[in-house]
């Protein structure tokens, strides 16, 4: 074989998960980043795979949940994301929450000793010419103006946008604990995981207010604005109904507050954000306010009275193209098939949805240097529903960011029982039929893609 390169564009943990795998398999990458030369609006850092928005990738519960279920076959699978995130995890309770910066820098740290991986410090302005040979996009949803521009019209036009927030982190020394305390929602995983600062009514609907009357980011007027469901601003959510938020990241259930008898209104939980514990993330709290009102009108909630804000929370703007009409089955541009797209570019949403996507195309491009049929992750898999959304064609016009979740996932409606009769699956026996399926179908197609 002769030995080409790979090359991936952007170093997002898409485009890091993309460069190990190919690395692993002996292909020679060169990884392409803009940093520190330039910064998108949202990071910060020069690391890798730096997060932008919160510090959780959610549900670890692998047996109930479709994004936990991610998790293990990633691990299974051998996912450099997957191995960083266990290496620098948080309490969290049940979810899998990481040192931000912890994590960054062991990413780069591997990324930085893979004997097979040359890494270029540099911004791609458009697309690699032919000659660079196989290439992945994992350039993610803050792709640089011009890099978009140059994308844009290589699809053809065939691009969409929407508007994602992150949240506030404030220090943890600067609770008051006179009124807030620890403990997570109904005493899952450590009390220790969540701060809590409780609203009464009075208190909510004053707060409530404030969201509403608060000066917000303004946008232009031929900016069409479209927000993730996924990731409302917390004024945004505010809008759409008066108790929205206490069915929602203010909601009270499963809290009992030690300072009061009276049982909270709302509540707004505070989760671990380093390993040090110095930083606590204000959970679902993305928001458009301006900083002075996010630090005037968040200081309203009992216990962060006199709360200093590390980072201020803030809303960017996202683009991915129609993946299903532009990219083959394996994440290929059907007009230009060395060039793949991989990560949240493509529509998938959230930090572990890039990763699997991200090592799907390395996966994908080191089999096709190497002359390899690659095989593809069987459908009943979290790989491969991921995978399908992104390239089925069938449902186009409704296509739109998407998380994993077992919607997207093969039907599940019951089972055949000793006697032979039917019996439907509900709640979540139905969600752990959904795993067992998954992860033995995940052990088959890991057996078959590392064969020698």
């Amino acid at each position: 074989m002769e030995n080409k390169k790979l090359h991936v564009i952007g170093a997002g943990l898409s485009g890091s998960e993309a460069a190990w795998q190919a690395a692993q398999r002996g292909i020679e990458v060169i990884l392409h980043e803009m940093r520190p030369q330039k910064y998108s609006p949202a990071h910060k850092s020069e690391n890798f795979a730096e997060l932008v928005c919160s510090n959780s990738l959610r549900s670890d519960d692998f047996e109930h949940n479709a994004v936990g279920l991610m998790h293990e076959e990633m691990r299974r699978a051998g996912s450099l994301i997957m191995q960083c995130a266990d290496a620098t995890k948080v309490p969290a309770g049940g979810a899998l929450a990481v040192d931000r910066t912890g994590f960054s820098q062991m990413v780069t740290e591997k990324i930085k000793q893979h004997p097979n991986i040359k890494i270029i410090y540099e911004e791609l302005t458009t697309l690699p010419p032919p000659d660079f040979g196989e290439v992945i996009i994992a350039t993610g949803p803050l792709t640089s103006e011009t890099l978009a521009q140059d994308i844009l019209q290589q699809v053809d036009n065939q691009s969409l946008s929407f508007f994602d927030a992150i949240a506030p982190v404030v220090y943890k020394d600067s609770i008051n604990f006179d009124k807030a305390w620890y403990q997570s929602r109904y005493d899952k995983g450590n009390k220790f995981d969540y701060i809590n600062c409780p609203l009464n009514k009075e208190e909510y609907y004053a707060f409530l207010q404030a969201l509403k009357d608060g000066e917000k980011t303004q946008f232009h007027d031929w900016e069409d604005v479209h927000y993730f469901e996924g990731c409302l601003p917390i004024e945004v959510m505010a809008e759409r109904g008066d108790e929205t938020l206490t069915y929602g990241p203010m909601k009270p259930i499963g809290l009992s507050n030690p300072h009061s008898q009276e049982k909270p209104y709302a509540v707004v939980q505070l989760r671990q954000d380093n390993k040090e514990d110095t930083l606590r993330n204000m959970v679902g709290f993305q928001t458009k306010l301006k900083y002075g009102e996010q630090q005037r009108i968040f200081r309203m909630i009992p216990g962060l009275e006199h709360a200093e804000f590390a980072r201020f929370g803030g809303i960017h703007k996202n683009t991915f193209i129609k993946s299903p009409i532009l990219l083959d089955e394996f994440l290929r541009l059907k007009s230009r098939p060395n060039i793949r797209f991989a990560g949240q570019i493509t529509g998938c949403e959230g930090y572990i949805e890039s990763a699997c996507i991200g090592y799907l195309a390395g996966y994908f491009a080191a089999m096709q240097i190497q002359g390899i049929p690659p095989v593809l992750p069987p459908r009943e898999t979290a790989f491969g529903s991921m995978l399908n959304h992104l390239t089925d064609a069938t449902n186009i016009e409704d296509f739109q960011p998407m998380n994993i979740n077992f919607g997207i996932f093969p039907t599940i409606s019951g089972e055949r029982t000793a006697n032979g009769k039917f019996r439907k699956i509900k709640g979540m026996d139905r969600k752990k039929a959904y795993s067992i399926r998954a992860l033995e179908a995940i052990n088959n197609w890991i057996n078959e893609i590392n064969k020698p």
